[in-house]
């Protein structure tokens, strides 16, 4: 009897056998967010006075213009020295993030962050500025000739954000990138899936193999260095909208945890990797927050309309104890904290308080035009960075102006750059200050900042752990370390000849594997998603998210997890590498959805262990130990990290000592 024909026709480009190319690169660039557009335009810089001849090369699963977690637009650079000292700034991040952070790491950064600011605004992008007690647009700045890189003051949403007309601005900074770069010396759509270990020196990077997203390609690189850079992890916990919603996310949902699988695939050390951020978001649309607190001043309340972070004051006690929600500064995960007792305890939902925040505006004399403007301003924060936002607004009837808008924590998503500090254990700059702890020691003796544990590969942005606050400013200053840093490298080991332990043919075939288990089983069902004998990376990811969400502190437990949940949620994850080998993609688009679900799977079984091994609730809001509900930083006041081993595949977790470089204030 013929088999019916298939219900779903595939949508992307047709699979076939792939063409294999091999090449050679001095510096190799995995991702083309903002950290590894500022490595290019600084390595570039660094080539030409050293060695032009030195060869380098950018690969991005996306298009530079639109690729990372800037892909939308911003509002705000949200890290911006200015007039403060970098002390501080390594005393915020300490703060929000419980105390413990790679100080040395953080200072590095605040010490260089605005030289990248500045090329920002030389390079296009306008920013806001001071005129006579008024703010001044990006535009009008830009207009009468005023810019923060000549000295006039930025406006300032908070102590360290300034603000800017954004919608452009991940475009502007990769236009640079590829301009230091020429046309030779990038390309797009290529997805590199694994790092490749020399076969002669141990604990040496020595290539990467990808394939391309548009046609039947398999990519091997070798290199001298390389630096992965491709943000962090979303769609590893079951999101809260569902539906036709699914696809929404606060953070880029093509951030796959790429960064940390391929690092710790080979070897590389992880450190607090049981961090994750939980941003308070608007409901549903996930638009951003931030100008609303800070430049409008707006309150988020319970349904009573009472200041939640007021009444519920006493739980930041125990923590004000231990040093921890000083002053004005409380931990984004306490706020988080409050506000979830408030919805446990039926004094939800949680508003943003838009209406009264915009009237105070009005009643602070602004004029007609001015008031306008701040209107459009309030609607352009949105525009610029999450424009489903105003599509909800749309949808379901509300005038922020008129009512306030609720407001929830999201799903977690797991990043180095922002409010949270999960990611790659590297070394610090090689000075006197730096503890040695804290440095990484190459196989020449030398300390290159930024450099992974494994030989010749480095990280910048969401990569680098236990040090957040960075944003996009100091991802892409970090991503300008590492580039100066990799040319030193490459200088220092010009005699370094890559050798292979795989071969190319083999790398393509497993690359590609998912497609000949579809060839080989799809006649076995008439519907392509439904089929005995293999799984699509869409139910795979369903499966995934709701295991992450039942057992390793998902909204669906208002982020509760213990000993026990874990266990069965590592029992569930075994079942999930098993049938990861049953992946199946019928055309170029469901191959990188496979790939995207191996390193999804990987993360966040890498988070879970992490999480089981730190026995406390280090955050409160973020996730709870339910077994271990308080503070314990007699034990815990350390840092935890892994280390996976390629040879035998084991993953072992320990403790690493924190050491404090700023004194407190």
């Amino acid at each position: 009897m013929p088999l019916l024909p298939i219900k779903e026709a595939s949508k992307g480009v047709t699979l076939a056998e792939p063409e294999i190319i091999e090449k050679h690169v001095d510096i190799l660039l995995v991702g083309g967010g903002m950290g590894n557009c500022g490595v290019a335009f600084e390595a570039c810089r660094w080539i030409e006075k050293v060695d032009p001849s030195m060869s380098i090369m950018l690969c991005d699963k996306a298009a530079l213009e639109r690729s990372g977690a800037v892909a939308q637009g911003l509002s705000a650079i949200n890290t911006y020295m200015g007039e403060n000292d970098p002390d501080d700034y390594v005393r915020m991040v300490r703060t929000d993030l419980m105390g413990i952070v790679r100080e040395d790491l953080i200072f590095d950064l605040g010490r260089h962050v605005d030289d990248s600011v500045h090329l920002f605004e030389e390079w296009g992008l306008p920013v806001w500025v001071k005129k006579d007690g008024k703010n001044l647009d990006g535009a009008k700045a830009k207009s009468e000739g005023f810019a923060i890189r000549k000295g006039d003051a930025p406006v300032r949403s908070g102590r360290w954000q300034i603000m800017i007309n954004g919608e452009s601005y991940k475009c502007i900074v990769a236009e640079a990138a590829k301009n230091a770069l020429g046309d030779e010396r990038y390309m797009e759509r290529i997805f590199i899936v694994k790092m490749l270990l020399d076969a002669n020196e141990p604990n040496r990077i020595a290539g990467a193999v990808g394939f391309s997203t548009r046609e039947n390609k398999v990519y091997v690189f070798t290199c001298n260095a390389a630096v992965v850079a491709c943000g962090g992890a979303v769609n590893v916990y079951r999101p809260r909208s569902t539906g036709e919603g699914m696809g929404r996310a606060w953070y880029p949902v093509w951030n796959a945890g790429s960064t940390y699988t391929m690092v710790a695939q080979v070897g590389g050390e992880m450190t607090m990797m049981e961090n994750r951020f939980v941003p308070a978001r608007f409901k549903d649309g996930y638009g951003p927050v931030g100008a609303w607190f800070l430049l409008f001043k707006a309150k988020a309340t319970n349904y009573k309309g009472e200041d939640y972070c007021e009444t519920n004051r006493a739980m930041l006690k125990p923590y004000e104890d231990r040093g921890y929600a000083k002053g004005h500064i409380i931990p984004t995960c306490l706020r988080n904290h409050m506000m979830l007792r408030e919805m446990r305890e039926g004094r939800g939902p949680i508003f943003m308080d838009t209406k009264t925040a915009l009237l105070k505006t009005v009643n602070n004399d602004l004029t007609g035009p001015e008031w306008k403007h701040l209107e459009s301003e309030a609607w352009e924060d949105f525009l610029d960075m999450c424009v489903g936002q105003a599509n909800l607004w749309a949808a379901t009837n509300c005038a922020p102006e008129d009512r306030g808008s609720e407001i929830m924590p999201t799903e977690p998503y797991l990043l180095g750059s922002h409010s949270g500090c999960c990611g790659i254990w590297v070394s610090g700059p090689d000075e006197p200050w730096v503890p040695e702890i804290y440095k990484v020691k190459a196989d020449n003796g030398k300390v290159y900042n930024r450099m992974t544990t494994v030989n010749g590969l480095f990280t910048c942005a969401d990569g680098v752990g236990a040090s957040g606050h960075k944003f996009s400013s100091g991802s892409h200053a970090e991503g300008r370390i590492v580039g100066k840093q990799m040319v030193r490298w490459v200088m220092d080991h010009k005699g370094f000849k890559p050798v292979l332990k795989e071969k190319a043919a083999d790398m393509a075939k497993e690359i590609y594997q998912p497609w000949y288990t579809f060839t080989a089983n799809k006649g076995g069902s008439t519907d392509p998603v439904v089929n005995p004998a293999y799984i699509t990376p869409h139910n795979f990811m369903m499966r995934l998210i709701k295991c992450t969400d039942e057992y390793g502190g998902g909204v669906g437990t208002m982020y509760m997890t213990s000993k026990a949940l874990l266990n069965t949620g590592f029992w569930l994850l075994g079942m999930m590498e098993e049938d990861s080998q049953k992946l199946a993609a019928r055309d170029l688009h469901e191959l990188m959805r496979c790939w995207e679900q191996f390193h999804r799977l990987w993360t966040v079984r890498l988070h879970m262990q992490h999480i089981e091994f730190r026995e406390e609730s280090r955050y409160p809001g973020f996730y709870y130990r339910g077994d271990f509900m308080g503070l314990d930083d007699s034990k815990w006041k350390c840092f935890c990290n892994s280390k996976y081993d390629p040879a035998t595949g084991v993953t072992t977790v320990f403790k690493k000592p924190y050491v404090k470089i700023i004194p407190d204030a």
